[in-house]
Order: structure tokens, then C-alpha cells, then sequence
């Protein structure tokens, strides 16, 4: 766009814009403030099922009432969906499509089709083809608030059982080693900020020079928060990075974070001066030079510096994510300071980053007390 601001959108056959879909991906992008990535994935989503519709001459206003049809065309439909290109079902035969992806698809599918529905482009009764309306009494208390008023709520009627997936911690050795696999200062404080602080590699290529206050004391920069700590903020940047948290935080910092800050500020300085812009991690190695890391170099370098140090797997941003979880529990803290320091709205969300190590699992075992002591003497 003129603005510098970049979305994606759907084209027909004749490369004419197809103006309900790029009406909705463009409020995605611009209203709702959601990341190029995301308005990528529901551009490829709505391209398939705009494409089913051409293909099998259905109108997509309606077409939701066959919504099954377009699930097993998904699954069978490679490339560019084109009619000689469809796998036949059978013993042997590989879907191209798991259930995760399709999962995804029909997410998009099911949001363009309410954005239409509100604004008139497609029949009400669609709604009632793509979801079930159902009320909040059987749910947990606990999700039901403290409102005795009826909440109504849509449940998907077609979402595939996706299998699950557990992402694992990265292990205490493995981060020390790519950390000492590390071939620059700005290395070493993107695995910190990854393993140590928790960040995602786009809070990591989003950080700004400002972020850091690094000072005990940070008022004469005009913050009142106590301690070394990072400022988190949610930005458009040019490089793509941005924070999945909506909220600015503040993470604390420990020395080691401290003094890694430090090295990389002697390196970036002998490398480049006093410029590179207002990006606190640039290119420091290749051109051009200055120019911010992007949150997929960051994704790149923990791929090469797994095998670097030898691991025998690769071990990714989001392990050394749930690594940092993982050992502020350990280590005795609390959820809901896990929740604070992760970014995370709810508590429960950052349960799902909480692999307890294995000397608290049986130090929690015997902490429990055994028969004789619960009965004295007479459990003997």
C-alpha cells in the first residue's frame, strides 16, 4: 500500500482482484491489527476454497452447506487444484493435506464467511451452516465467570481431531552449548533473549535500541520501573517482526543478559559506528549492514547453531521458550508469574510451557509422606 503497510490478497484466474476477499484480509490487516503472516495464512486458506467453488461451479455465498465436500477435497487435492492432479483414496494412499492444515483452512474459511454475512455479501442462514449455537452450562465453572446471565456461544460444526502435538524444552546442556557454539556477542544475547528472558524471535527482531534500560536505577530515562528490564511493545517494523502479544510488558533482566547487552554494544559499535539505525540487533557480518535481523534469521541461526554444537536434533526458538518456563517453575516460581513474564493474558496459557525437570518430579514424590509416618506405630 502507499503507506509502506503490506497485506495479502486473492486473485482470480484472470489476476483481478477478488473484492469481498480483499475487503476482509484488508480489515484483518489494518482494523484488527493482525500480522502479515496471518493475513498470508487466510489469503492461502481462501484461495483453496475460492478455487473448490470455481472448480466444482459452486457459489461461495452458499456453499458452506457442503462444507464436507470442500474437507474431502482439501485432503485430496494437491498443488493448484487443478482435476488431474486429484489423489484417489485408497489403501496406500498419503492425503496431501493433514488435519492441522485443514483445520487452518476452514478457520479462515469460517471468519471470511461472518465478515461477509455481516456486511451483506452472503445469506444469514450461513451461520447456521458453519456453526452451532450452544449455551455456556456445560462448560467448567471456572470458564463461566461470575455472571449467572445465559452466554451463548458457536461451536465450529466442522473442525477436524487434530492429533497432538507437545513441543519439548530445550535441555540446560543443549542451551549452554549453542550458546558457547556462538560465534559473535549479538549471537550469544539472541540465544539470552531466547532461553533466558523467554522472548519470541519476533519480540527478539523487534526489539528497539530504547527497549533496554539497563540501569538500576532507569528514571533519568523516564521510567520508574526498578531494576534491569526490556521493554516489550507490539510495532509495525519493516523487517516483519512482531510481538503475538497485543500488551506492551516489561521483562526483567538478569547480569548475564546485562552483560551480553554490554559485549554486543562494544561489537556493534566496532563494526558499524554509530550507525544501524534504531534496531537493537542489525547485521553486523553481511549486507547490508545495519539492517535489522529478521525473526526467521533468528529461526536460521538456532537451526545452525544446533548443529554446531552437536545436538543431534534442532532445537528452536520455542524450546528455549519453554526452557525459560520450565526453569522459573523449577527454580520455585509461581504460574501467574510465568503468565506475567511470558506475556500471556490468562495463567492457563502458559501451562502448556511447563516441563517439570526430572529431580523435582521425585523430590515431589517423596516429599509425600509414607504409612508409617501418617500412622506412627500402629501402622505397623
Amino acid at each position: 500500500m502507499p503507506s509502506g503497510l503490506r497485506y495479502w490478497t486473492v486473485v482470480d484466474d484472470d489476476l483481478e482482484l477478488v473484492e469481498d476477499a480483499d475487503r476482509f484480509l484488508r480489515e484483518i490487516r489494518l482494523a484488527r491489527g493482525r500480522a502479515e503472516l496471518t493475513t498470508k495464512a487466510y489469503a492461502e486458506g481462501l484461495a483453496l476454497f475460492l478455487r473448490w467453488c470455481v472448480r466444482t461451479e459452486r457459489d461461495w455465498r452458499t456453499a458452506a452447506r457442503e462444507m464436507g465436500l470442500f474437507i474431502l477435497w482439501l485432503r485430496w487435492t494437491p498443488g493448484n487444484g487443478g482435476q488431474r492432479q486429484v489423489v484417489v483414496p485408497g489403501p496406500g494412499s498419503k492425503p496431501v493435506r493433514g488435519d492441522t492444515r485443514i483445520n487452518k483452512v476452514l478457520t479462515a474459511v469460517r471468519m471470511f464467511l461472518v465478515h461477509a454475512v455481516i456486511n451483506r455479501a452472503a445469506p444469514t442462514s450461513v451461520l447456521e451452516q458453519i456453526y452451532e449455537l450452544s449455551d455456556g452450562h456445560d462448560l467448567p465453572l471456572a470458564a463461566r465467570g461470575e455472571s449467572s446471565v445465559m452466554r451463548h456461544r458457536l461451536r465450529a460444526h466442522h473442525r477436524l481431531q487434530e492429533p497432538e502435538t507437545e513441543v519439548d524444552r530445550a535441555s540446560d546442556e543443549e542451551v549452554i552449548a549453542m550458546f558457547l557454539a556462538c560465534r559473535s556477542a549479538r549471537d550469544r544475547l539472541i540465544m539470552l533473549l531466547l532461553s533466558r528472558v523467554g522472548l519470541r524471535p519476533g519480540q527478539v527482531a523487534g526489539l528497539r535500541r530504547r527497549d533496554p534500560h539497563l540501569l538500576a536505577d532507569s528514571r533519568s530515562l523516564g521510567c520508574h520501573v526498578e531494576g534491569a528490564h526490556v521493554h516489550v511493545v507490539r510495532r509495525q517494523n519493516e523487517n516483519n517482526a512482531w510481538s503475538k502479544s497485543k500488551k506492551s510488558w516489561v521483562m526483567p533482566v538478569d547480569f548475564l543478559v546485562v552483560q551480553a547487552f554490554d559485549q554486543y554494544a562494544l561489537e556493534r559499535h566496532e563494526r558499524l559506528g554509530s550507525d544501524g539505525g534504531d534496531f537493537l540487533l542489525v547485521n553486523l557480518f553481511r549486507r547490508p549492514l545495519g539492517a535489522p535481523v529478521s525473526a526467521d534469521a533468528i529461526g536460521e541461526l538456532c537451526e545452525s547453531l544446533s548443529r554446531r554444537a552437536g545436538l543431534g536434533r534442532r532445537v528452536g526458538p520455542r524450546m528455549c521458550r519453554h526452557a525459560m518456563a520450565s526453569n522459573v517453575v523449577d527454580a520455585g516460581g509461581k504460574l501467574d508469574e510465568v503468565q506475567m513474564l511470558l506475556g500471556h493474558k490468562h495463567p492457563e496459557s502458559a501451562r502448556p510451557y511447563l516441563h517439570p525437570a526430572a529431580t523435582r518430579l521425585r523430590e515431589a514424590v517423596n516429599r509425600v509422606p509414607s504409612p508409617r509416618e501418617l500412622g506412627g506405630e500402629g501402622a505397623r
